[in-house]
């Protein structure tokens, strides 16, 4: 029986590799190579700033209490900011990981850059995804964007470590295939991380499964997002209160996107709930999810 079941799993992997290879832009070829993943879960750390700027270690030890594996830093660390070993002691501590770092261009510049590898390699965190670059909001602009992140990948893969982008909703207009975060996909190689922020992908009118199928083994880490804050936005923001085909993205990241981690970040907050309690929720659902898929 247990032979059996391994088999069909591996049946069934194929499978979605073999139907995955007839979306637009996406050959089999590509995801031959793809192994498959079980991602663990982070929660991306500016869903909680106030709290994080509060009471460092208290917010970190509640969201390990939650159920988190790991966090992704964005530039706040309380008292460690000069003294990574000891934070890595504390997140040893708490069971946590550090799953990647928001960091922008300026911290990976030539000036910067030893400064900023030996802070994130002291707490073993090996993704440094940048957050934003007007620059990429435009199909122009992201080419430029794309050289920069080229050349940032080329100093880190001797070291280990990996560098990435994060979209909001306009790197992701356009016609599919010639989107700024095509462009930016195209002209780096697959050592840069594409990190798909799912809320504003879906707010820009696209399918996030799309993406993840046309970069197989690059979306090393993604953003779970329910609803992004823009004007209008009716959607419930909380992870498997919305109407997001979370199943279909599991299995696309687990499948193709060679994804480690899902990351949970929350912008947008329920009446009456606090950060901390939206973020909960939102674990709580994408858990449910993960349960249901198996």
């Amino acid at each position: 029986m247990l032979f059996f079941k391994r088999k069909l799993t591996k049946t069934a992997g194929m499978l979605s590799l073999i139907l995955a290879s007839t979306a637009p832009g996406f050959s089999y070829a590509d995801t031959a190579a793809v192994a498959e993943t079980t991602p663990q879960l982070s929660v991306q750390l500016w869903s909680v700033k106030d709290a994080m700027q509060a009471d460092f270690e208290g917010t970190l030890t509640k969201l390990a209490a939650m159920g988190f594996d790991g966090v992704e830093f964005a530039g706040f660390f309380g008292n460690y900011a000069n003294d990574p070993a000891a934070l890595k002691a504390f997140l040893d501590k708490l069971g946590l990981k550090a799953s990647g770092a928001h960091v922008p261009f300026e911290k990976l510049s030539p000036e910067q850059l030893n400064t900023t590898v030996a802070f994130y390699k002291a707490i073993d965190c090996h993704y440094l995804i940048i957050p934003m670059d007007q620059r990429a909001f435009t199909v122009e602009g992201a080419k430029a964007v794309a050289a920069d992140l080229a050349a940032v990948q080329e100093k880190l893969t001797p070291l280990g470590m990996q560098v990435g982008y994060h979209n909001h909703k306009p790197e992701m207009l356009g016609e599919m295939g010639k989107t700024p975060w095509d462009v930016i996909g195209k002209n780096t190689n697959s050592k840069v991380i594409l990190q798909q922020d799912v809320g504003w992908t879906e707010v820009a009118g696209k399918d996030p499964v799309d993406f993840v199928k046309a970069y197989p083994g690059r979306t090393i880490t993604t953003h779970y997002k329910a609803s992004a804050p823009e004007p209008g936005n009716t959607e419930d923001p909380i992870l498997g209160k919305d109407s997001t085909d979370w199943k279909a993205l599991i299995n696309a990241n687990k499948t193709i996107g060679g994804t480690q981690w899902l990351v949970v970040e929350q912008e947008s907050y329920p009446a009456g709930m606090t950060p901390m309690q939206s973020v909960e929720a939102s674990l709580k659902g994408l858990q449910a999810i993960i349960a249901e898929t198996k």
